[in-house]
């Protein structure tokens, strides 16, 4: 929450004489259950109409569909080459070069057209009417050219020459294409498998960073919430009509709902964007992994507003939070290292430990190596310890908070009395 500059000028300086005021029952209060649904509604008021959160937001989505509308517009452009060709089976070759290319999804559209004879190939290509010259004397093929060719393009014309080549040579000596090759297939066995790493490494890299960052970037803004609602002495206003623990919980619900509806909004331009790569294949395991990526990083993030919560409350001004929120920092890139580093048995273990399963069972996920019960079991281990964390966090919090006189230590929190 913000605070206007004058209601800091006339508490700013008694915020260090002024006694912490013991924090009244909930009976005293009035207190009532919808009390946190109001700063809920307060904190997304004022993230929503925060210009730096807007323009985060965007610029971040401007990116991601830039990125993947250039993939689609690479992947769906097929160039357009120029073929002309004279001699006998010179079409068959294009026509076979074309079957290639199809099987291939080779981004490559033949336009052919038949040529007279070699000269007027070669006056096609000079006059730059055609890209590419195929000729075939009876003995010889001849690819024309006006400069080095496709390379690409070449290599299917080639194959394509080859391959009705073959089939020619093999019509002439009475036989067939399947006769002349049968036994020739090499099969491939791997003892050791490589799965595609690069994909994998880019989902991992993916899932690690946008937890990374909405943990931190929210976490602090919490804090810093807090930190200023402390210096300008609005919590003590605040806690008189409504309790503590209401305050905390609409702060980690106001959040969690923006922090969510960001990433599901980034994981589903992630997959629109997939869809409309050459990487569409991997959507169904993909779209699988993000779901529990969505649901692990739910309950992850609540567990640690409460504790970004609490670190705020321990400071009392912020440069405090230097020291307050170390440890918070160190457990979000712990996860994001082994997230993007951990493999085999690491990331085995690391998809059982909370906050870090938030990355590693989504990747164990999407590569196939998790059987269904184990993301199940991952997040009730999840949610036990997130509970914890919850306790742990509101305890200090509510210790805490109208603590003014100077930065607390969590020893120290923990021992005032509530």
């Amino acid at each position: 929450m913000t605070t206007s500059t004058s209601a800091q000028a006339d508490t700013g300086s008694a915020s260090s004489t002024m006694p912490a005021q013991p924090v009244p029952d909930a009976d005293e209060r009035g207190d009532r259950g919808s009390a946190w649904l109001i700063v809920a509604g307060r904190e997304i008021v004022v993230r929503l109409t925060d210009r730096n959160f807007i323009v985060s937001t965007l610029v971040t989505v401007a990116l991601l569909a830039g990125s993947f509308g250039l993939q689609a517009a690479l992947a769906g452009g097929a160039s357009s080459a120029r073929v002309v060709v004279a001699g006998p089976g010179a079409l068959d070759v294009v026509a076979a070069a074309v079957r290639l290319a199809n099987q291939r999804k080779a981004p490559v559209d033949l336009i052919v057209s038949g040529g007279a004879d070699a000269t007027a190939v070669d006056a096609a290509v000079r006059d730059e009417s055609a890209d590419l010259g195929l000729v075939h004397d009876g003995t010889a093929w001849k690819l024309v050219s006006r400069q080095a060719p496709d390379i690409g393009l070449a290599a299917l014309v080639r194959e394509g020459v080859q391959q009705q080549t073959l089939i020619s040579n093999a019509t002439a000596a009475g036989t067939t294409v399947a006769a002349l090759t049968a036994g020739s297939q090499v099969d491939e066995r791997l003892l050791a498998p490589e799965e595609d790493q690069g994909t994998k490494y880019a989902v991992s890299f993916a899932f690690a960073l946008l937890f990374y960052l909405a943990s931190l970037l929210f976490g602090m803004t919490i804090a810093s919430s807090v930190v200023e609602e402390k210096q300008s002495r609005v919590v003590e206003i605040l806690v008189s009509s409504v309790s503590v623990r209401q305050l905390l919980l609409g702060k980690v619900a106001g959040n969690t709902v923006l922090a969510m509806l960001q990433m599901v909004l980034f994981v589903g331009i992630g997959l629109v964007g997939v869809s409309v790569t050459d990487y569409r294949t991997i959507l169904p395991s993909l779209a699988a992994a993000s779901g529990w990526f969505l649901v692990f990083f739910l309950a992850g993030f609540v567990a640690l507003a409460c504790l970004w919560a609490a670190a705020g409350s321990l400071a009392t001004r912020n440069e405090d939070l230097q020291s307050t929120t170390p440890a918070l920092t160190t457990v979000l890139v712990t996860t994001m290292f082994v997230g993007l580093v951990g493999q085999g048995t690491v990331q085995v273990v690391a998809s059982y430990v909370p906050i870090v399963s938030t990355i590693a069972m989504p990747q164990r996920l999407f590569a196939g190596t998790a059987s269904w019960w184990e993301p199940v079991l991952s997040l009730a281990i999840t949610c036990s310890v997130a509970f914890g964390a919850v306790v742990l966090g509101e305890r200090l919090y509510s210790r805490s908070l109208l603590q003014t006189q100077r930065k607390l230590s969590v020893r120290e929190a923990l021992r005032l009395a509530k």
